[in-house]
C-alpha cells in the first residue's frame, strides 16, 4: 500500500468508521485506491507544472515540480 492509500485508510478508519467496517478486504481496497489516487496525482501534477521554462534553473524546476505535486495531492485528496 502506498502513502496515499495509507492516508485514505487512516481517514476512513478515523472519520468514516461505518464505511471502513463494511470493507471486506481493507488491504486490497486501500492498495487499489492508493494506486488510483497516485495516478490522479501524477496526471494533475504534470498539468499543473506546465511546460519547462527555458530560463529556469535546476532548482527552480525542482521547486515548480514539487509545488505542482503538493497542489495535486491536496486537490485529489480533497475530492
Amino acid at each position: 500500500m502506498n502513502q496515499l492509500g495509507s492516508t485514505a485508510r487512516n481517514y476512513y478508519r478515523d472519520y468514516l468508521p461505518g464505511r471502513y467496517a463494511s470493507i471486506s478486504d481493507p488491504q486490497k481496497f486501500f492498495s487499489q485506491l492508493g494506486q488510483r489516487l497516485e495516478h490522479d496525482v501524477t496526471s494533475l501534477a504534470l498539468a499543473l507544472a506546465g511546460p519547462d521554462i527555458p530560463e529556469e534553473t535546476y532548482l527552480q524546476k525542482v521547486g515548480r515540480l514539487n509545488m505542482a505535486r503538493s497542489q495535486a495531492t491536496e486537490q485529489v485528496l480533497a475530492e
